[in-house]
């Protein structure tokens, strides 16, 4: 794309009516909405459906066998996250965000579709739980670039006033996707018998990604990219066109983002390391362990579970909103700070509760987890954000986040079963969170606020 081509289109964008220009922001957002919808729904079933997958993919006469081994599964399809990262950040900083997009979604609907045809281990013995490894990779590959993407996206179109609150779609639509997720697994569980179950029920959630993956893509063709990123593209283009050696080549080489951001950006990278570890085991702990955790361990019917996480999911969409909001009014800092302390504060406590397995005491803390959670969760995207410059800012925001979810995120079901049946404690998951909340503590402490700053000018 020329230079004259770029600086028409970012005038035209300047120039057309608000109309215009909200009508373009809410297609991004559906866009973002539907495309983090489909990557979470599906990490969400594979949560729920867990006994049943153990019994289809890993049968044992050992229950606690089967679901480290599920669990495993999960764990070990968040390895290529951080390569996933590095991959679809650097594409999307140089080839444009609406690129890198179109393709993860491919990837991660078409992975999702493949899951729900897999053979049983019944049909054709171990190469089932390998297969279903190889698939659950190629959904973590895609899936690293779909949040950090969406919110890149989302916020680089964003009026810089109300940024928290529009990027905090992002981290609702993994709640919404959760949602429907942990529905879908009410209503079946409740609705049918364990043969079904595990003969196709567990098919179903897998499936539906095809055609929903092929709706987000129809959507992004009609995008463009942000006006942030076209007016980065254009200053250098323009550059390039007064170097005389040719420049701009290297500077849109394959490796620049990552050149750039492990040499010119890397406190920035550690520090926002370590403020999303805490978003990593508090989310997957929280939203997609609980129910495992109060069915399994704490020994609460599995009807009741459900539909506590399912009310818990439900307020949750709210409070993240606010939570978005709250941090454009007093900024990402303050408000992912008193996150870390309330972790740190309540989580213990929390888990106490819990483990008298009854129905309303454990459905008010499941809310005051989730209320805390939102506190990080519905800020992170925004602040990921506003860290990095234009040119390095998909590549640095997916790289920590996902890096973070590799090490903690994609484990913490795993080691929170492992940490029982070590300790013997039912609360031992709750050290482990209070430990990570400190870590993340001490990054936020050390972190800058850029809640106010045009991205143009980070």
């Amino acid at each position: 794309m020329s230079s004259a081509t770029i600086t028409t289109s970012a005038r035209l964008i300047n120039s057309t009516p608000q109309t215009e220009e909200q009508a373009m922001v809410r297609k991004v957002a559906v866009s973002s909405f539907l495309g983090n919808f489909i990557e979470w729904f599906d990490y969400a079933s594979y949560s729920y459906f867990a006994t049943t997958i153990a019994l289809v993919f890993f049968p044992t006469d050992n229950h606690t066998v089967a679901m480290l081994q599920t669990f495993g599964v999960f764990a070990l399809s968040f390895i290529l996250r951080p390569i996933g990262a590095l991959f679809w950040g650097s594409y999307g900083d140089k080839k444009g965000r609406k690129a890198a997009l179109a393709h993860s979604i491919m990837f991660m609907s078409g992975a999702s579709f493949l899951i729900g045809c897999l053979p049983s281990y019944s049909v054709i013995g171990v190469g089932a739980p390998i297969l279903l490894l190889l698939l659950r990779m190629v959904q973590g590959f895609s899936a690293s670039g779909e949040y950090a993407g969406a919110a890149t996206f989302l916020g680089e179109y964003a009026p810089t006033s109300k940024r928290g609150i529009y990027c905090s779609l992002i981290p609702a639509s993994t709640a919404i996707g959760l949602l429907a997720g942990s529905t879908l697994a009410t209503l079946m569980t409740a609705n049918m018998n364990s043969s079904a179950m595990v003969g196709w029920g567990w098919r179903v959630p897998f499936l539906l990604a095809g055609p929903l993956g092929l709706i987000v893509l129809y959507i992004r063709a009609k995008l463009a990219d942000s006006p942030v990123y076209q007016s980065m593209n254009d200053a250098l283009e323009s550059k390039g066109a007064a170097s005389a050696d040719g420049q701009i080549a290297a500077k849109s080489g394959m490796f620049a983002p990552l050149a750039e951001l492990f040499h010119n950006h890397l406190k920035a990278l550690i520090i926002s390391f370590g403020a999303c570890v805490l978003n990593a085991v508090g989310f997957y702990t929280v939203l997609t362990y609980l129910p495992t955790y109060l069915s399994d361990t704490v020994g609460m019917d599995a009807p009741q579970s459900g539909t506590i996480t399912t009310i818990c999911l439900v307020a949750y969409v709210f409070m993240v909103f606010g939570m978005g909001h709250i941090s454009d009014k007093f900024g990402r800092k303050k408000v992912l700070i008193g996150a870390c302390v309330a972790f740190i504060v309540l989580t213990v406590p929390a888990f106490l509760i819990l483990n008298t397995s009854q129905f309303w005491p454990v459905l008010l803390v499941e809310l005051a987890m989730c209320a805390t959670l939102t506190a990080n969760d519905g800020t992170l995207s925004s602040y990921l954000t506003e860290t990095f410059p234009t040119s390095v800012r998909f590549t640095g925001f997916a790289f920590s986040f996902n890096l973070a979810n590799a090490i903690f995120g994609g484990t913490a079901s795993f080691i929170a079963t492992g940490l029982i049946a070590l300790t013997g404690s039912s609360i031992a998951p709750a050290w482990y969170m209070v430990g990570v909340a400190a870590i993340a503590l001490v990054a936020m402490i050390l972190s800058h606020e850029n809640t106010d700053k045009d991205l143009n000018h980070i």
